[in-house]
């Protein structure tokens, strides 16, 4: 057997951990990268059970660590968006890996492979199974 190497704490584990690390972050990562969700209201649909406040501190949080952008129209009534930037359009293969491997991963009803699948072909992203 080999010898058995002593692990320390990693700081690269640890930033992408506080970073993404929020309970609907990737979700919100996701929309915006894949399904080019870009509005509050919209985001909130698609997180099924996340308060405003917390989509609204998630999504600030998002900002300062620069995987997405605040784009402020400045209209009446108010028009936000939200964009990736270069490090969240870099994340963009990370997510896609994610989503590969929970696919293949989890069981799903019948319904939500549909959905899924349906997904897939609209987005142009190739079905794992």
């Amino acid at each position: 057997m080999g010898e058995r190497r002593s692990v320390s704490w990693c700081p690269a584990i640890s930033s992408l951990q506080r970073v993404v690390g929020g309970k609907w972050k990737i979700e919100i990562l996701f929309y915006v990268a894949l399904e080019d969700v870009r509005h509050f209201g919209e985001l909130r649909r698609c997180l099924r059970g996340v308060s405003e406040s917390t989509l609204s501190r998630q999504l600030k949080e998002l900002v300062a660590d620069d995987f997405l952008e605040r784009v402020d129209y400045q209209e009446v009534p108010p028009r936000v968006e939200y964009r990736l930037t270069r490090r969240g359009e870099s994340f963009r293969p990370l997510l896609q890996a994610m989503w590969d491997w929970s696919e293949a991963e989890f069981e799903f009803s019948q319904a939500e492979a549909e959905q899924m699948r349906e997904a897939r072909e609209r987005l142009g992203v190739a079905q794992v199974r």
